[in-house]
């Protein structure tokens, strides 16, 4: 896991490998500085000589101006480091995400991608900044000063040590304690990162709903959880300043009642008052070693969580990749189905499709119809290849989908979902997602097909009018439109309208047909829809039930011999005459 996590410092390698480096010259001249403290006492004060005393104090100057100089720059180089990781880690994660077929995106959420993006990676990057200081700083600190208090005096020093195990049991307990709590939080972020965004999407139809105090009592309850766990584990974290404080004053109070008898009773042979004040310093230094060390723990413990949370994505592998030698040319819309069963889980314990046949010819307008439920989304999916086939296959031109090379099988099969999405930024630039190329007679071009041109125009900065974020700023079949348009631009061999006109006017998707079939013929055409109007005219209509299809004819074929699409245009004919 760290292995994993280290790859992503890459360019800020040297501020990672500086920062330490001046972290411990830093501490070398820490350590050094009481030293010549002792000596400006025995040597300089008590015996009166203050040439003495100036040339130490300048030399103790000098020292603290490069500790200073030191500490900044290894701060300086950590920040630096840090946040270059931290920016490297949001970026092999998305671009990790943006692999992901939807299968992988259905594992996770998006609720807990979006907060392993935020919040777990700013944990890891404020715990990769205490590591590559603090954590270099403290033991270094801790040896340095070890070594010179026994130099002064190696039993006064044993102190020091009666205080480790205490701090060692201490440390151990919180820590076993903590870790699952931290744990638990970070999925719990996930739940209240997943009723905000619903909460944001949904917020017209709760307003319409008036249903506000569903939705904070909703959020009050997952944020009370989240506050009980973070009170509990920070009320175990905060049993580390006592317990560092009581060894702290505990050694101190010892080292100065034995110093000071030392002193006395020796009257300064077995030990001195610069050195009782030189010992004094390193053991406060050994302690606030250990108390960073203690902080250190306790960052690692929070960090440790997001640690896992975020390897898991990076080695999150898509289940969908282009095979060793692709085929990189689609050549024709033809699209046959071979004995196709399909499940989104293997565990499934009946699957989605079940052994369908279908043969459709390049160029054909296709008609899908079929009850809530009857798996006319699946289907379409398996056609660009959105999920894998779990039995049979699906060739698209003659070449099974799984030999193409994914991106060139997608440009060739533009898809306009059933949840149409815009994003923010201008029609413009919503529409060269198609094509970013195109140009804007190309854009007015397809706005006409998709009978979209007449209503751009009416907005006062027409084509250069911004969308807000989700379209949120036209209506919905104005977006229906603006998607159908973007995927025209593709000029795919094989387009599939997902139910994507359901929310414009039965003559708009009269004539949105009509251009379809003057001016992209040899396009194969799939048609999702609810009403029969939408698709009576296609080449072949297929009828589809429980996952299987139930009939496939044109409208007067099927009118004769299908049940289901019998009673659909008989019922959706009734209320038109109504």
């Amino acid at each position: 896991m760290i292995k994993r996590l280290l790859s992503c410092v890459r360019e800020y390698k040297r501020d990672a490998i500086l920062a330490p480096i001046y972290v411990f010259l830093e501490v070398v001249l820490d350590v050094i500085i009481p030293l010549y403290m002792g000596r400006l006492i025995d040597r300089g004060i008590d015996q009166g000589d203050m040439g003495y005393v100036v040339k130490i104090g300048l030399v103790l100057v000098v020292m603290c101006i490069l500790s200073l100089a030191c500490g900044t720059l290894s701060g300086r180089r950590a920040a630096v480091a840090a946040m270059g990781f931290g920016k490297n880690l949001r970026h092999d994660m998305f671009y990790q995400v943006q692999t992901y077929a939807f299968s992988n995106i259905d594992k996770f959420s998006s609720s807990s991608i979006v907060t392993r993006l935020t919040t777990d990676v700013s944990n890891i990057q404020n715990a990769f900044m205490m590591v590559i200081r603090v954590a270099v700083r403290t033991p270094c600190m801790l040896i340095l000063s070890m070594v010179m208090a026994f130099r002064i005096n190696a039993s006064l020093a044993l102190v020091f040590l009666l205080a480790l195990p205490v701090l060692a049991v201490g440390l151990t307990l919180i820590m076993t304690k903590v870790h699952p709590i931290f744990r638990r939080v970070f999925k719990t972020y996930d739940r209240l990162n997943q009723v905000v965004q619903e909460n944001l999407r949904g917020i017209r139809v709760v307003k319409s709903f008036v249903r506000e105090d569903h939705e904070i009592e909703k959020f009050n309850s997952v944020s009370d959880v989240i506050y009980k766990d973070f009170k509990k584990a920070e009320t175990i974290i905060a049993l580390n300043n006592p317990l560092m404080n009581f060894c702290a004053f505990g050694c101190m109070t010892l080292i100065a009642w034995i110093g000071s008898r030392l002193i006395v009773t020796s009257h300064e042979t077995a030990m001195t008052a610069g050195q009782l004040t030189s010992m004094i310093t390193y053991v406060m230094q050994m302690l606030m070693a250990l108390m960073f060390l203690s902080m250190i723990v306790m960052q690692i413990i929070m960090s440790r969580a997001s640690c896992e949370r975020i390897v898991e994505i990076l080695n999150e592998e898509s289940s969908l990749h282009s095979p060793a030698e692709p085929v990189h040319t689609v050549a024709d819309g033809s699209i046959e189905f071979d004995h196709v069963t399909f499940s989104y889980s293997r565990n499934a314990e009946k699957p989605v499709l079940q052994d369908v046949n279908l043969h459709i010819r390049s160029g054909e307008t296709v008609g899908i119809l079929g009850g809530t439920g009857s798996s006319k989304s699946s289907l379409v999916q398996l056609i660009p290849r959105l999920y894998d086939v779990t039995e049979g296959s699906v060739r698209v031109g003659g070449v099974d989908v799984r030999n193409y090379d994914l991106e060139a099988l997608r440009e060739q099969v533009a898809m306009v979902l059933q949840k149409n999405v815009l994003f923010s930024g201008t029609i413009k630039e919503n529409l060269r997602w198609g094509n970013e190329h195109a140009t804007d007679e190309e854009l007015v071009h397809a706005c006409q097909l998709a009978q979209a041109d007449g209503f751009i125009r009416e907005f006062p900065d027409g084509y250069d009018t911004y969308i807000e974020q989700g379209g949120a700023n036209v209506s919905g079949g104005q977006r229906q439109r603006l998607c159908i348009a973007r995927a025209l631009l593709k000029k795919p061999k094989v387009l599939i309208l997902d139910d994507s006109t359901s929310a414009v006017d039965t003559r708009t998707d009269a004539l949105i047909r009509k251009a379809f079939a003057e001016e992209i013929p040899d396009t194969t055409k799939l048609i999702i829809a609810q009403r029969v109007s939408s698709v009576q005219d296609a080449d072949k209509i297929i009828v589809l039930h429980d996952g299987r299809i139930n009939g496939c004819g044109t409208h007067e074929e099927l009118l004769q011999t299908n049940t289901i699409y019998r009673e659909v245009y008989e019922s959706q004919t009734r209320k038109e005459e109504r």
